[in-house]
């Protein structure tokens, strides 16, 4: 949703490059996320909201008719039931505009994710 000269540098300017009428959804996201992962470092990369901690975690994107939510395949796998009301792919769901965010879904999500990553790196002795 921002042009290409003015590229967001962090997760306040990218959301403030989206439309007004959805700051709102993409702030509670965002707040969702980060109380979920406290310890996650908050990045730009491809272009949007990212998170990290013993590797990605999750991304989101705003569009014009969803947000984008990007748990990678096995957050999407593991709440395949749940998410099956929304369209989605293989790594990524669309939560519609016209209707109210899941966050309770996407808190549990991410807790998944964090402890999924955690323990990547308890089976590999190493820390990303």
């Amino acid at each position: 949703m921002q042009q290409a000269k003015n590229l967001p540098k962090s997760i306040d300017q990218y959301i403030a490059q989206c439309p007004r009428e959805i700051h709102e959804r993409l702030k509670k996201l965002r707040k969702v996320i980060r109380e979920a992962a406290p310890d996650a470092e908050e990045k730009i990369s491809y272009q949007m909201p990212a998170y990290r901690q013993n590797g990605s975690l999750v991304y989101f994107a705003a569009f014009r008719n969803h947000i984008g939510f990007y748990p990678t395949s096995s957050g999407i796998t593991a709440f395949k039931k749940e998410l099956s009301e929304y369209v989605g792919g293989k790594g990524s769901v669309q939560f519609p505009l016209d209707k109210p965010l899941p966050l309770d879904l996407v808190r549990r999500i991410v807790e998944f994710r964090v402890l999924e990553n955690s323990k990547k790196v308890k089976k590999s002795g190493k820390t990303k």
